[in-house]
């Protein structure tokens, strides 16, 4: 790779990196083909964007976006480095961990969502129990809809109780 071929990669990386508000940094090394192949496809079949990257050319692509301050990242740019981009924070942890269930690997590095840093693979549970927006927005919805469910509910069981208290009095006469 030419220098203005590196410049381009690590401005295009820098660029990515801006854009992307959830990323996760881990190790696929030593798996075998047939694994990354269908690492692949199960990234692609939950919109992740997988892609091997060199650990030089990450760590100057982090220190050219402005704004953005990765922590600890950086410590952990050692040995092999796959870069999973995505759009909702949980959706790469819950990948892992299933794939996981079938290969040892990929071994989570450390994550960046929404400006929050996780560093080891120990955080896996953590990250994958975080909720979604639309996991989040969905709750909120569901509360702010029981108070009047129950108010709802309430006077539709009255009016039939009355309903019928008023046809008993009614037959009694």
């Amino acid at each position: 790779m030419t220098k203005e071929e590196k410049a381009k990669y690590i401005d295009d990386l820098a660029a990515e990196l801006k854009d992307a508000n959830v990323f996760y940094l881990t190790d696929t090394a030593e798996l075998t083909v047939e694994a990354v192949n269908a690492l692949r496809r199960k990234c692609f079949q939950s919109n992740i964007r997988l892609k091997v990257v060199k650990n030089t050319l990450l760590e100057k692509a982090m220190e050219r976006v402005e704004g953005r301050n990765f922590g600890t990242l950086k410590e952990t740019l050692s040995g092999p480095t796959s870069i999973m981009f995505c759009e909702v924070g949980n959706v790469p942890a819950k990948l892992i961990e299933d794939f996981r269930k079938k290969e040892s690997k990929p071994i989570l590095k450390g994550a960046y969502i929404d400006e929050a840093v996780f560093v080891g693979d120990n955080q896996l549970a953590v990250l994958s129990s975080i909720k979604s927006k639309d996991e989040m927005l969905g709750e909120v919805i569901g509360l702010l809809q029981s108070p009047m469910k129950n108010v709802i509910s309430g006077l539709k069981g009255s009016g039939k109780k009355i309903a019928g208290i008023l046809k008993t009095l009614e037959e009694r006469a």
